[in-house]
């Protein structure tokens, strides 16, 4: 593909999406290389550094046809630091129009639905600061009076998971903060996306989930999390990240022994699809295309049709 086809072409960005364990990056690695593209990573947690197995940040995936294909946004802060979407909108914006200077395609990937939605869809956001006097109000209250809370809303700002107290009392915040603050008006690029999915059916998706988490597992993800406590990061902190972050934070800490922590893992990444998959099929009753293509197609003939996509749909 010659670089100014992915600048005059009726599209100005490929998103890959999915949920977890579909096989996605490395999908948008070869979509790269195939169409002239650079990725942008649309992971909450993979920006962390040292964060590496839990994530699901394979590396490996990014070698295609015997080079590293560019990847953006991944591995930009310390573990730790709360990032939030506002920070990721900024990010992306400045690295898509990186990307379109060097007349290359920018190719959003990953399962964060807020992340997807908030660039493409061009959310107008405000930066929040922390607001200690709702937080010290708000402390001693359960996760389902929080999100009881969060429910009375009439119009959320902030969409996102509520696993943890945490993570709950931060959206109130937002809320409030929302409540008396305007919507910082700023100037975004023209985004033109076309949205490819990549699905299996619910048990091949059940399967293949089950079958990563073992092998991550037998990989050092356990010594991974161990690593992060040793270098000072608070069980909170790892906590506050949810999934193999929590769970094997738990059992390091004495609080679940090793095959309960791998049976309320797996569970909890199974109902982490389910919830991506809802937030994607949100997206499509909101009028947004994805065009689902059979993951259990060979790779070239996934990438035959994406081609296809990008260069054919809606005319």
């Amino acid at each position: 593909m010659n670089d100014s086809r992915s600048l005059k072409h009726k599209y100005n960005l490929v998103v890959v999406l999915g949920p977890t364990a579909t096989g996605k990056t490395h999908f948008a690695a070869a979509l790269a290389n195939r169409l002239d593209g650079e990725i942008i990573s649309a992971d909450s947690r993979q920006i962390y550094r040292r964060m590496n197995i839990g994530t699901g940040k394979d590396y490996a995936d990014y070698y295609i046809a015997n080079k590293n294909m560019p990847v953006h946004l991944i591995d930009i802060h310390e573990p730790g630091y709360r990032y939030n979407v506002f920070e990721y909108q900024t990010d992306f914006f400045r690295v898509y129009k990186e990307i379109l200077l060097k007349h290359k395609l920018p190719i959003l990937c990953g399962g964060t639905g807020l992340y997807i939605e908030a660039v493409t869809r061009k959310y107008r956001l405000i930066s929040v600061p922390v607001n200690e006097d709702l937080r010290a109000e708000l402390k001693d209250k359960s996760l389902s009076e929080l999100e009881n809370i969060l429910a009375s809303y009439k119009k959320l700002h902030n969409k996102t998971d509520t696993d943890t107290i945490k993570r709950a009392i931060r959206a109130i915040e937002i809320e409030e903060y929302y409540r008396t603050n305007p919507v910082t008006k700023t100037d975004l690029p023209d985004i033109r996306p076309i949205y490819l999915g990549l699905a299996f059916d619910r048990e091949e998706r059940r399967r293949r989930i089950s079958e990563r988490l073992h092998q991550r597992l037998k990989e050092g993800m356990i010594d991974e999390v161990k690593s992060l406590l040793n270098d000072g990061l608070s069980p909170a902190d790892l906590v506050y990240y949810g999934l193999e972050y929590k769970f094997i934070t738990l059992y390091l800490t004495g609080k679940l022994d090793y095959d309960t922590m791998a049976e309320k893992l797996n569970v909890a990444i199974h109902q982490f699809a389910k919830r991506q998959m809802t937030w994607f099929r949100k997206m499509e009753r909101e009028n947004i295309k994805i065009h689902w293509i059979n993951g259990d197609l060979p790779l070239e003939k996934k990438l035959n049709i994406a081609e296809d996509l990008f260069l054919n749909a809606g005319g």
